[in-house]
């Protein structure tokens, strides 16, 4: 069947998620507070699932899905969601971790369906490095990373994410796998991180504050770990257009 959208397998959840913004609740975190991980699972209330918008839930409140997770006081744009991952014997997207990295953390990711990034903030801010796994076995992407809440303020820091592979064990019936590490080094306080892309062709987990190494479980060093020179902008992909034919068999959903 056809589909214009990589993750399109099951109707997504929540649709009429609350506006970006709407939670004012934050926990008061130090910016030299001790490593955290966003690892996306539980935001689906269900496994396997349908695709929950994140809104709240790392913020005292919940996700579309009505679940709650740690009060780290991360806000997301209302675009970000939590997709469904692959597990052997579970096809739930075209997405997996393949097994690989913290075996508790292989049921739930994040990713965007509209527009060319969705962002992060975190008020109270963070220091050192920021780091995660991500897939983009077609497009490639980009983070940056503000001293500013939704990319405003100094550039901090900045990757491209170029294509990554596919090669998976069959088992886990997905394309986009595995997931591969990157992280950056920074100097200064950072409170907000874009992740763009071409929507619905990449995915993130494990996101990691505090840290140029993603989460806690050892795996291979991340691709790099620059400390760029401060930019005033980040430039964002624009959002592709998949053709028919052979692509359409590696979309995520």
């Amino acid at each position: 069947m056809k589909t214009s959208t990589v993750l399109k397998k099951f109707s997504m959840v929540g649709a009429g998620a609350a506006l970006f913004g709407a939670a004012t609740s934050f926990v008061t975190l130090p910016a030299s507070a001790a490593v955290t991980v966003l690892d996306f699972e539980g935001v689906n209330a269900t496994y396997p699932s349908g695709y929950a918008f994140v809104q709240n839930f790392y913020n005292g409140g919940t996700s579309s899905a009505g679940t709650t997770g740690t009060n780290y006081g991360v806000e997301f744009s209302s675009n970000a969601q939590a997709i469904c991952l692959n597990t052997p014997g579970i096809m739930c997207s075209n997405t997996s971790r393949g097994g690989l990295g913290n075996p508790n953390s292989q049921k739930g990711a994040l990713f965007f369906l509209s527009g060319s990034e969705t962002f992060m903030n975190l008020a109270s801010g963070f220091d050192t490095g920021f780091s995660f796994f991500y897939t983009a076995i077609l497009q490639s992407g980009s983070i940056g990373v503000y001293d500013g809440l939704n990319g405003t303020g100094s550039l901090l820091a900045s990757l491209s994410l170029p294509t990554t592979s596919s090669n998976c064990d069959p088992v886990y019936s997905a394309g986009f796998c595995p997931f591969v590490p990157v992280g950056v080094g920074f100097a200064g306080i950072a409170k907000s991180v874009s992740f763009a892309g071409v929507a619905n062709q990449i995915v993130f987990d494990d996101i990691t504050f505090g840290s140029v190494t993603p989460d806690s479980v050892p795996v291979p060093e991340p691709a790099s770990v620059p400390v760029p020179e401060p930019a005033s902008v980040l430039g964002l992909l624009a959002i592709g257009v998949l053709g028919a034919g052979s692509v359409l068999k590696r979309k995520l959903k």
